[in-house]
């Protein structure tokens, strides 16, 4: 059977009008919607906006708070210029599944930057500054804090009011608030520091005094118990070491001298915790018959707190001392050694040849 032609109908011979019809319509559709959408991006870019009159290239620095979202994040950048568009932002963080890897913290950044580079620098988060602090072996808690105050930026009083407010916290002892900073005297120990810029008084200090508490642990202190002191006095004996040894090697000497004496029931004569006791470090102003706690020619045994800030070889030092009869020193040479003596008649002989090369006044 032969196949016969249909016969058009309405819709066909119309189909091209509806068509073209459709087009027109869409493309005014499309027209409408992007000049909507320029509009709003334009009343965006021109009212709040304030980016597009801040040089690019400028540095800023840019604080994000913990918990912020992106929409956020978003707005601080845009605020402090450092990009065109929170919207963009935003829109380009959730698009990568970025939401969690920005990190909160402190950032250094410039004015006009890529939103590509800004979230790159915001997911490997804030650089740490960080500063370098020494505390030398010898110095008294007061020096101390000035030169943490010095080091830091931090006012001395911060650190002062951390030590007395009991914020900073010591195994080796407990902490009598009566003493005032004396309290804190060889407890913070002497080394060199690295500390965050985000640091603050209480954190230093807590570093120090958890610093002392590992050294001290690292050492055996079953000899000076079995004699009858406690670490705690092992710490003063170990700072009157620090302030009386200039030569290394003398040190667990000093600490049998000192340990001798204690024995003995001899107090123990010791300069350097008279000029603490007087508050100076000049020996000009050398009192032995002043009224303290730290005359060590007028107490018995030994001085309340420490005198200074101990190191680790003073404190093995008091911790083992080494065996001899020695309960006399006094200086030698100009070097700071000293010569020994197990009588009192052998220290007089080494006093007169210290007087007579000049070592001492007098």
């Amino acid at each position: 059977m032969q196949p016969t032609e249909p016969t058009p109908s309405v819709w066909r011979t119309f189909r091209p009008l509806f068509a073209i019809a459709g087009i027109v319509v869409a493309g005014v559709a499309i027209v409408s919607v992007a000049a909507s959408l320029g509009e709003r991006v334009g009343t965006s870019l021109t009212s709040d906006d304030t980016t597009l009159t801040v040089e690019p290239g400028l540095p800023v620095t840019v604080d994000i708070p913990n918990g912020a979202s992106g929409e956020r994040i978003g707005e601080i950048l845009q605020e402090n210029g450092v990009v065109a568009s929170a919207a963009e932002f935003e829109a380009t963080v959730r698009v990568e599944g970025l939401d969690n890897s920005l990190r909160a913290g402190s950032y250094d950044l410039e004015t006009g930057m890529d939103t590509s580079e800004v979230i790159a620098i915001l997911s490997a988060g804030p650089t740490i500054e960080v500063f370098d602090i020494t505390i030398r072996e010898g110095l008294r808690v007061s020096e101390i804090l000035d030169v943490l105050a010095e080091g830091s930026g931090i006012d001395r009083v911060a650190f002062e009011s951390a030590l007395l407010s009991g914020t900073v916290t010591t195994s080796v002892t407990d902490i009598n608030g009566a003493l005032g900073l004396s309290a804190w005297e060889g407890l913070l120990f002497p080394d060199t520091y690295r500390f965050s810029e985000q640091a603050d008084a209480s954190d230093i200090l807590n570093r120090l005094a958890s610093t002392m508490e590992q050294r001290m642990d690292s050492i055996d202190w079953g000899p000076l118990e079995s004699a009858g002191l406690t670490r705690y006095q092992g710490v003063i004996l170990a700072s009157l070491i620090e302030s009386e040894v200039r030569v290394a090697d003398e040190r667990p000497i000093v600490s049998s001298v000192l340990r001798n004496r204690i024995a003995d029931g001899q107090r123990l004569e010791i300069d350097a915790t008279v000029l603490y006791g007087l508050d100076t470090r000049d020996p000009a102003l050398f009192n032995n018959e002043s009224d303290s706690p730290y005359n060590t020619y007028r107490v018995d045994g030994l001085p309340p707190t420490p005198i200074s800030a101990p190191g680790l070889a003073s404190l093995q030092a008091a911790a083992q001392p080494a065996e001899t009869d020695f309960r006399y020193y006094v200086l030698a040479d100009e070097n700071g050694a000293h010569a020994f003596a197990v009588t009192f008649d052998e220290h007089l002989a080494n006093v007169d040849r210290a007087r007579a090369a000049g070592l001492l006044g007098g």
